[in-house]
Formats: structure tokens, sequence, C-alpha cells
């Protein structure tokens, strides 16, 4: 159950490769040789909710409370839920999309909950579950979904970025503001978000350059949710994605993604390296995607139901809640009250949504400069023109 850092392994050449070998099979057996042992996998609690003992990180949570294990139960609940009346809004026309999170809660909450309050985060399109631990109204979440806003938070309230919809550029953001922390001489830690597929881009790899030869107080948190829209992980990689910090020289961690304990041990883990002037770190969250990649996805096109039953088997909410039943940590008058909570909350995120206001047209000029430019006001002039420009049509 340990796992050893990939910074200080070699990789193997496989015996059985020679040189001038082609062939799609030949290429994909030779790269599981290189590979050397199976991935190595940390998890402190099983998908039956048995507790396993891990010499390496079980200090990382050896003082968590009940109190704290049901509060890691009830974010998850409560992710979950706003996640599914966020799906069910944008199926009735009130998103214009809607990235879901579903499975993926306890890699986020387990992470999200690791954070210190000044560390930095920087996330994709659909760390909902991270946002909730940053304490950001899952309602400010969706004006940007509805068309309301350019994002719906000010990101320096809660040190939690604006959601990033280019595909793996969130991460060059974070070393930057990673090495600047270190600069400053900060103890702070920050983390960034991103998928197996945001892996294969040219960013991420930057990142991981950049990151390690400044020492950058950085780690890079990646939800391999195996599918990368309708393209699987072993067609974007020929190793498992942690061990490609192996290369950069920094240590690559997996953890089961729908443990939220292991996540917790190991994201503090990699952060308190990070605080201590250790560098970056890469940790690869196996986890699934039990939904569509986006509400304009159909998932039943590139993969099987039984693939989704066997994950479902794994589900991270389910699996904690066995554990709290099995340790007496929770009753029955505990789940139903968090169910209570989360129809609540469901209601509030839904009318809150209706009730939103049209946007301020001129909005999007006001944050592009701190302290404004000739160019944005040429232009904020040009667009008010434009705006008015109907008035006089309407009026003729």
């Amino acid at each position: 159950m340990t796992v050893e850092s990939t910074a200080a392994r070699t990789p193997r050449r496989s015996a059985g490769s020679k040189a001038g070998t082609t062939g799609t099979k030949r290429t994909r057996t030779t790269a599981k040789k290189d590979a050397g042992t199976e991935p190595q996998l940390v998890q402190l609690l099983t998908p039956e909710g048995k507790r396993v003992k891990n010499a390496e990180y079980d200090k990382y949570v050896a003082g968590i409370t009940p109190e704290e294990l049901r509060g890691l139960y009830r974010d998850m609940v409560l992710t979950r839920r706003f996640d599914a009346e966020a799906t069910s809004l944008q199926r009735q026309g009130e998103l214009g999309l809607w990235a879901s999170l579903l499975g993926q809660e306890a890699a986020q909450i387990g992470s999200g909950r690791a954070t210190r309050e000044d560390d930095y985060v920087f996330p994709t399109y659909r760390e909902h579950g991270v946002a909730w631990c940053r304490g950001v109204d899952p309602a400010n979440l969706l004006g940007m979904f509805r068309g309301v806003n350019n994002g719906g938070w000010d990101p320096n309230s809660n040190n939690f970025q604006l959601y990033t919809i280019v595909i793996g550029s969130q991460t060059l953001h974070a070393t930057g503001y990673a090495m600047g922390v270190a600069k400053d001489g900060a103890d702070s830690a920050v983390i960034a978000y991103f998928g197996d597929g945001a892996s294969s881009q040219g960013d991420v790899a930057e990142s991981f350059t950049f990151s390690a030869v400044y020492n950058a107080p950085v780690v890079f948190f990646c939800q391999n949710n195996q599918w990368a829209i309708s393209e699987p992980t072993e067609k974007q990689s020929r190793v498992p994605i942690y061990q490609r910090a192996q290369g950069f020289g920094f240590p690559g961690v997996r953890v089961d993604g729908n443990d939220v304990l292991g996540v917790l041990a190991v994201t503090r883990w990699a952060l308190e390296r990070a605080r201590n002037g250790e560098g970056p770190t890469l940790v690869e969250a196996f986890t699934y995607r039990m939904g569509a990649h986006t509400t304009s996805d159909d998932p039943t096109r590139y993969r099987g139901d039984e693939e989704r039953q066997a994950w479902e088997a794994k589900d991270p909410i389910l699996r904690l809640r066995r554990y709290l039943e099995a340790s007496n940590h929770a009753d029955e008058g505990f789940f139903a009250e968090l169910e209570a909570e989360s129809e609540a909350l469901g209601k509030r995120v839904r009318e809150a949504v209706r009730a939103m206001p049209d946007p301020d047209h001129f909005a999007i000029f006001e944050n592009a400069y701190a302290d404004g430019h000739a160019l944005v006001d040429e232009e904020r002039a040009q667009f008010a023109a434009y705006q008015a420009s109907f008035a006089d049509e309407g009026g003729n």
C-alpha cells in the first residue's frame, strides 16, 4: 500500500524490445514492460468501507475525529446534490452547459479539505467540490454557465481562481504564482487541478519543467477519470500518469481517487512538501467520471454500461457511509438531517439561478487591467456606440 517516489526510480528498458521493431501490438507491449512494476495505489479506505493501514500516510489522518469524518461525508453529499441540480437546470434550459463531477467527489473534497486558508487553488471547470471547500457559494459557480457573468466570484476572496476553460493553461498560471510565493518567502502552497486529457497538453509539460527547475511550491493534482471526453487514458500515455513526474525530477503518487481519506492524506503530504521548500509533486487521483463529459456529450457512444457498473461499486460516498456506520460514527438521525439539508440546498440553488439578473454589458471591460488602459477605453466607447445604435433603430 505504500508508494515510492518516482523521482528516485530509473525506467527499465524491456529486454524484449529490439531496434527497428514496429507495430501497434509490439509498441503497447513494450510500453507495459518499460513502466516497470504494476502501478502502486495509495488506499486507506476500501470500497467495502474498511480501513486499511498505511505506514507512510496514516500519520496525515491520524488525528481525524468522528465529527471531521461526518464533515467529509456531508461535503460529498451536498456537492453531489448541487451537481445534480445543476445538471437538471441545464436540461431545463436554465444553463447553457454543465460539467458534472459525479463520481469524483472524494478526489475533490479530500484534496480541497487538505488545503489551508492561505493556499491558492487553480481549478479547471469541474472543481465544484473544491470550490465548496474554499467557501465559494454554489450559486456563484452557475453564473458563467448561465451566461450572466464572466466568472462569478472574486478569486482573491477565497484564494480560488476562476474556472479555466482552456485545457491545461491553469497549470502555467499556478506555477507562476507558486514561483512568486517562493520569492515572497511565504510558507503557503499552490495546487493546480487538471484532468487526464490535459496531461497531454504542452502547457502541462512546460509547467512541470518550470516548477521543477525553480523548485516551486506547487501540487499538480490530476483527476484521472479515465476518459478525456471519448478518448481513454491508455490511448494518451504509455505509462501511468503519476510516473511522468519521474522525467521532470519530482515525486509522483497515485491515490485511490474514490477514497476520501487516502486523498486527504496524500494531498496533505504533498502540500507539506511544497510549504517546506521541497518543490512540486504530482498527485494522480485514480477515479471515474460517472456521467457525461459535459451535458453536450453522450458517453454511451464510446463506453459500455458494464464499465460504469464496475465503478459504481467503488462509489466514494457509499464507502465512507459504510465506514461511518461500521465505526458507529454516524446514526440514522445524522443521515436524515443531511438529506433534508441536501434538498434545501437544491431548492436554494434552483431559485438563485432563476433569479439571476441580466448581465451588465460593460462589466467585461472593468477588470482587464488593474489600472485601466487606453485601448480598453477605446473598445468600451466603440461598444457603447454599438449598443446605442440599437436604440436609434428602435426610435425610427
